[in-house]
């Protein structure tokens, strides 16, 4: 199999998963480096495909007629399942964090935690790997971007996340 037959085939695999991708199983499958993966990915993303890093993998967006959300809000380390706990609650995806950076600018972090498996999961990641957020660089402050399937299950999220302080206003 040459390199574009390889892009086609890990085009293909990306398209028909449900799941994420892991770069080296992607590598094991074809019998090459990790590195030659990450080539073939951007070769595939300059080509237009909408794929995305996450933290468990390589994955297609697929929820592109999704309504959409950007949100500023601010919560301390504890309380950061809860606040995404609030998102998945009403049918919504936490796409990704970011956070602005004095010397880097924007810093964004893709996430894709859509139900309360993927939530645990991150979860359990960041206690094991004893991580810091990257909200830990903005005094708890990032923004959000959320989606869901409705206006009203978005204005849901927001007035809960209201209600509970979690976010930010003038």
């Amino acid at each position: 199999m040459n390199s574009i037959e390889r892009r086609e085939s890990i085009l293909k695999s990306l398209i028909q998963s449900k799941t994420p991708l892991k770069g080296v199983e992607i590598a094991n499958k074809y019998g090459v480096t990790r590195q030659i993966i990450v080539k073939d990915i951007a070769i595939l993303r300059a080509k237009g495909n909408n794929i995305m890093a996450t933290p468990d993998g390589y994955i297609i967006n697929k929820e592109l007629n999704k309504i959409k959300a950007i949100i500023a809000v601010n919560h301390k380390e504890e309380e950061l399942v809860y606040e995404m706990s609030i998102v998945i609650k009403y049918g919504g995806t936490i796409e990704d964090v970011i956070v602005e950076h004095p010397l880097y600018g924007e810093i964004k972090g893709m996430l894709m935690i859509k139900n309360y498996n993927e939530l645990n999961k991150f979860a359990e990641k960041y206690k094991k790997q004893q991580g810091r957020l990257l909200s830990v660089l903005t005094n708890g402050v990032h923004i959000h971007t959320i989606s869901a399937d409705t206006q009203e299950d978005i204005n849901s999220i927001i007035d809960e996340l209201k209600e509970n302080g979690f976010i930010v206003s003038d």
